[in-house]
């Protein structure tokens, strides 16, 4: 193995807090009017590590201690390949962040509407690698970082089922809007398995106490054991709000063949799919948009104070109307039981023969032992 493979470690990566693999596929145009095209694959590994806890109690960081290996070389069949690190907060003259080795070039970029500067590390740059025959990236602060909460994003969302009982229940969405001036619009996408029968007139969504009317309503209604639910709508969020959405719904019953092995766990139920033009954190800070004269001028959305944001809910766990699949295990116990007792002994009444058993003689042992009672002048046996 050689460039980026080299960090994939089984035991490294499937101990941390998450991973992700995907591959993804998608055809791109060859010439202005597409009248060829081309198919691109890419292939991503997304890893999150707890820093905290590795680092035993630190925030230190490096390749060797978090994929127990170093870069030493690069790909040879890659034409490009590098290392991209966030340095937002470092700079040449900061007394708290060390960076080694120090990046020799930076590339700055608005990525999810945030100003961020990222050190650039080149693996075909000979450079790179063979000053130190390998390349081990160290973040190490040296003094303890402040506790600063990161920013909440814009937009965020929570999903939960409410309600009591196993007949009825109700699934409720939260979208946050937490920007200061800027509403923006909000498609939301559920799939609702087809056991879960919606009641589409009691779809209601409030912001702010008021009642907000979606702008578009999509849906496309299940068929038992054929499709699933299907419900899209577009809901404006106004500007720092919180929208409810929420939708009751009936539990339906089961084939006994259509549980799941561990059928009281309960049933997952997909996440929301929530997508948005999201406007961007650079261009939010009060300074700017209260001391500016043109404050109306920042209202209108345009490509470089928005951006696109694809958002997945916490998936639901729901408890369905659940038989007791130990009753037929009772009772096939309880009928071979009776039905083993009571065949038996009815067929041990109609099968067995009672015979009368003759004394025996006693044999050769008896026969010496009455010789030598007569020789004493003893009565026989």
């Amino acid at each position: 193995m050689a460039g980026l493979s080299v960090l994939l470690k089984a035991d490294r990566l499937f101990h941390t807090s998450y991973h992700s693999q995907a591959v993804h596929i998608r055809p791109v145009c060859r010439n202005a009017r597409c009248t060829s095209i081309s198919w691109e694959l890419r292939q991503t590994l997304s890893v999150v590590y707890d820093a905290f806890v590795t680092g035993q109690g630190k925030k230190d960081w490096s390749l060797f201690r978090m994929f127990s290996r170093t870069l030493t070389e690069p790909c040879p069949l890659a034409s490009e390949s590098r290392v991209y690190v966030d340095v937002t907060s470092y700079n040449q003259d900061n007394e708290t962040l060390e960076v080694h080795p120090t990046p020799t070039t930076t590339y700055q970029d608005v990525t999810l509407g945030t100003q961020k500067t990222y050190a650039v590390y080149d693996l075909l740059d000979t450079a790179v690698i063979n000053n130190s025959r390998n390349l081990n990236l160290q973040f190490k602060w040296k003094s303890p970082p402040e506790n600063e909460a990161p920013p909440v994003p814009f937009l965020h969302a929570q999903r939960y089922v409410s309600g009591y009982g196993l007949q009825n229940g109700e699934l409720n969405t939260l979208l946050y809007n937490t920007h200061p001036y800027r509403a923006f619009p909000v498609l939301v996408l559920d799939t609702v398995p087809w056991y879960l029968r919606l009641y589409v007139h009691t779809l209601t969504i409030t912001s702010k106490g008021k009642e907000n009317k979606p702008s578009y309503v999509h849906y496309q209604p299940a068929q038992d054991r054929l499709q699933p639910h299907l419900l899209e709508m577009l809901i404006q969020l106004p500007a720092n709000s919180a929208t409810k959405v929420s939708i009751q719904f009936e539990r339906a019953l089961l084939k006994w063949t259509e549980y799941t092995p561990d059928p009281n766990h309960g049933f997952y139920v997909s996440p929301s799919v929530l997508s948005a033009l999201v406007p961007s954190m650079v261009a939010a800070k009060p300074v700017d948009w209260e001391e500016s004269p043109l404050f109306k001028s920042l209202y209108p959305v345009s490509d470089s104070s928005s951006y696109f944001v694809r958002l997945y809910t916490e998936p639901l766990l729901v408890n369905l109307p659940t038989p007791d699949f130990s009753m037929p295990y009772n009772v096939i116990c309880l009928t071979c039981t009776v039905v083993a007792v009571c065949y038996g002994s009815f067929y041990n009444l109609l099968t067995r023969t009672f015979h009368i058993e003759e004394p025996s003689t006693g044999g050769l042992a008896k026969w010496l032992a009455n010789l030598i009672r007569r020789a004493r002048g003893v009565p026989p046996l």
